[in-house]
């Protein structure tokens, strides 16, 4: 290695890695504060803090490492031009592509590090922060717990009142929803007072509940009956219900029968779960298909009818209506509406179960995209930031981490609300990963570009000369 690229390396990574290290700090506070209400005033001790924090510093990886590299390329480079160093290399004949030779192969190799870490060492910490999220809510179950709002715990929304004791385990006015397998609050519970009692070696908590009622919606099958509205209620001294928590934290696994988040799993696992999600989606079509088949028999419709030897009548000529009575031909009717509101109620509860398991392929597909579009972004952002350093010519914490932030913020909201699209099936999960980097990799062709002819990012004078010429022809005019 040249004298050369030793200095550009060694310069570059003297910024780079203290800068790593203040963006990490002030993304690590950012978690802090969004877990706050979990570690604040629970009697933790410092090493499981500081396991909550080691766990949770892979997942800002992505975020950090792009950005890091964006604003070290463009604070070194702007600082090589600022000093007429690209100057002297450019008299020497060494061109930018030269200098940033030695730089280009250095990130390609970080690009392949940065995929190995988000295949590897993300999902493991992901799967560790959240059993050891879990595990704290087991041992203080009322962490889960906020005033004075409905929380989800285990299979019921409670609201509290007030939380109260040395580890906030006994609640005053307690409200519970129950939920169930259709949708609605069918089953509510109110009690004066409560208290939570947890087990470390056991995935159940138990909520003792004190002078309280439970209500619960009756559920007919006929329609005049459901019109009443029956109830039942009762009245408790003591009630004790078992809460199971062992889906309690997982805060980015999704609601579906596999307990797999899609951030905790690594390109050969998340290919598999894809596969799983698809095939019980078309599964579920076809046996759709069969069932509605079964119950109205729509593919014998019309087997034999000849549209084309139809003819266009005034009145029912097979007229079969005419062979029932009145009574009959309500049993018939009803009959008809019965199984068609049957159908239509099958067909909406399959497409929203449908319609989340579309949702979970997505962020399964975008989670397998994402760990090669992180090191294709490092790469990407680090040909914008190097010649954008060497075109405004300036280096230093000032204008260089402005224009730096600028452009991520565009580049990361863009991925975001992209992710957020095909989430919802509006664009392809392909597309939702790779859209920012689509966008801002033409940015790094044409600035690099620009370096190379030594122009600036626009040729203003192609704007300004002709308003100048113009004002110019005036003012000589006028003083003749």
């Amino acid at each position: 290695m040249k004298i050369l690229d030793k200095y550009i390396l060694t310069t570059f990574l003297k910024t780079f890695f203290p800068l790593f290290i203040i963006i990490m700090f002030i993304l690590l506070l950012q978690t802090i504060w969004l877990f706050i209400s979990e570690l604040a005033g629970k009697d933790l001790d410092f090493s499981v803090i500081l396991k909550f924090l080691t766990f949770a510093t892979p997942r800002l990886i992505p975020m950090v490492l792009p950005l890091t590299i964006l604003l070290t390329s463009i604070m070194i480079f702007g600082n090589f031009a600022e000093n007429y160093e690209f100057a002297a290399m450019k008299s020497s004949g060494i061109s930018l592509q030269r200098a940033m030779r030695t730089l280009s192969v250095f990130i390609f190799f970080v690009g392949i590090g940065a995929f190995l870490f988000s295949n590897t060492v993300i999902p493991a910490s992901e799967k560790r922060f959240i059993n050891l999220r879990k595990n704290i809510v087991k041992v203080k179950p009322a962490m889960v717990i906020t005033p004075n709002q409905f929380n989800d715990l285990g299979d019921i929304n409670i609201k509290v009142a007030e939380k109260f004791g040395d580890n906030d385990q006994f609640l005053r006015d307690v409200i519970i929803h129950k939920k169930a397998a259709r949708p609605g609050n069918f089953t509510v519970i109110k009690a004066t007072d409560g208290e939570l009692q947890g087990n470390v070696n056991s995935d159940l908590i138990t909520l003792i509940l004190n002078d309280g009622n439970y209500y619960d919606e009756i559920q007919q099958q006929s329609r005049k009956r459901r019109n009443k509205m029956p109830f039942a209620k009762t009245h408790f001294e003591k009630y004790v219900l078992n809460i199971d928590l062992s889906s309690l934290g997982s805060v980015d696994m999704d609601a579906q029968q596999y307990q797999k988040g899609y951030n905790m799993l690594n390109v050969n696992e998340l290919d598999h779960e894809i596969d799983t999600l698809s095939t019980q989606v078309n599964k579920d079509i076809t046996r759709l298909k069969t069932e509605i088949n079964r119950r109205i028999g729509y593919n014998g419709l019309n087997k034999n009818l000849k549209i084309d030897s139809t003819h266009l009548t005034t009145k029912d000529t097979i007229a079969l209506m005419d062979h029932f009575d009145a009574t009959q031909k309500i049993q018939i009717y009803l009959s008809a509406i019965s199984n068609t509101d049957g159908v239509i109620r099958k067909l909406k509860s399959q497409n929203d179960r449908m319609v989340r398991t579309r949702r979970a392929i997505n962020k399964y597909e975008m989670s397998l995209h994402d760990k090669y579009a992180l090191g294709i972004a490092c790469i990407i952002l680090f040909f914008v930031g190097a010649p954008l350093g060497a075109i405004i010519r300036k280096g230093g914490m000032g204008l260089p981490i402005v224009i730096g932030v600028a452009l991520y913020l565009t580049y990361h909201f863009i991925g975001i609300f992209a992710k957020n699209s095909a989430e919802e099936g509006g664009i392809p999960p392909f597309i939702g990963s790779w859209l920012s980097t689509f966008i801002i990799f033409p940015l790094s062709i044409y600035l690099t570009l620009r370096a190379t002819a030594d122009r600036g990012v626009f040729s203003f004078d192609n704007f300004v000369q002709p308003i100048r010429n113009f004002f110019a022809k005036r003012f000589s005019k006028s003083d003749k």
